[in-house]
């Protein structure tokens, strides 16, 4: 299968890319960018035949069966539906677009263009979380009272740019970082967050949007999940902690593109490492979007997941903006 990439992106370049190349038979024949000079580098120096920045040349080409998006948030909308309207399925970066209804509008386009429409959230598909959801789920911990992301990082100079400076282009942490999170916390317990508090601020990196967030949320279960997201923190370290009623679990160093990390169970029993499979996240997630293609299960985050994350983390940036709880509003999706 031929791909087309929107967007001359690092992501795209470090890890997107040679997971499509994983994939029996599949290969990026298209790049589009925005900077004909970038395109023809970016195509050049990864062995890709053709480059434009005429998003409907690419599309025209009805060898390509699949597109990739990661331009800046602010184009995911129009080009996802362009892409949709030439029947091409679609793995989309998040958060999908700048609201709710452009979300909404992707995911339903591409249900009644029977296209597949993924989201590239890449956490879920880590080993890491995958054995944290399955010993939530097998009752190791009993009831889940409490779920705590840590997740700030320091942003490196290559990656700043619009994400820390350009709101029209859906700049700051939380569309970067906390959409992502919210996704994790749903992926793990299975639910969806009711409503937010939160605040958020610049410590040091943000020029016109934040660039750090803290946030609680309330899950229909009762637990409650804690969030911390941050540009500017070079020393935090990531991770998750899950507590329940009858044991609690410790991930550390497991909120990034990498299958690394260390995950401790603590039950009355005492502590006990818990081993998980090291596998490529990205593979992991291209593989699944292309076995959806071929009628095989689904991708590992769907359209619906991209609406309900953003949702949430559109929630956390209201919170935080007006000083009151919000309920979040996931549209016109169940």
């Amino acid at each position: 299968m031929n791909w087309a990439f929107v967007g001359a992106s690092t992501i795209a370049s470090q890890y997107v890319l040679e997971a499509v190349r994983a994939q029996d038979g599949n290969d990026v024949t298209w790049v589009v960018s925005g900077s004909a000079e970038r395109g023809r580098g970016w195509a050049d120096a990864h062995g890709i035949a053709n480059a434009t920045t005429d998003l409907a040349q690419a599309l025209a080409d009805d060898r390509v069966s699949a597109v990739y998006i990661s331009s800046t948030n602010e184009k995911h909308h129009p080009q996802a539906l362009a892409a949709i309207s030439a029947g091409k399925h679609v793995l989309c970066e998040k958060p999908l677009g700048m609201s709710v209804a452009e979300a909404q509008d992707m995911m339903s386009a591409a249900q009644t263009a029977g296209l597949v429409f993924g989201t590239n959230h890449h956490l879920r598909c880590s080993g890491a979380h995958r054995a944290m959801r399955d010993v939530i789920a097998d009752g190791r911990i009993g009831r889940v009272l409490s779920l705590r992301i840590f997740h700030a990082v320091h942003l490196p100079p290559h990656l700043q740019g619009w994400r820390i400076n350009d709101a029209s282009a859906g700049g700051g942490v939380i569309p970067d970082i906390t959409v992502h999170d919210a996704d994790v916390a749903r992926f793990l317990l299975g639910e969806d967050p009711v409503d937010v508090v939160a605040q958020m601020g610049v410590s040091g990196m943000g020029d016109g949007v934040e660039d750090s967030a803290m946030s609680v949320w309330s899950m229909p279960s009762g637990a409650m999940v804690m969030s911390h997201e941050s540009f500017t923190h070079p020393y935090a370290g990531s991770g998750v902690e899950v507590h329940g009623d009858k044991g609690s679990i410790f991930a550390r160093g497991v909120m990034t593109q990498e299958p690394v990390g260390e995950i401790e169970l603590v039950t009355d029993v005492g502590r006990e490492a818990l081993s998980f499979s090291d596998h490529s996240l990205y593979e992991q997630g291209v593989a699944d979007f292309v076995a959806a293609i071929a009628g095989q299960g689904r991708p590992a985050a769907d359209g619906l997941d991209g609406v309900k994350s953003l949702a949430v983390a559109l929630a956390v940036r209201e919170a935080a903006q007006t000083g009151r709880r919000v309920t979040v509003d996931y549209g016109d999706v169940t």
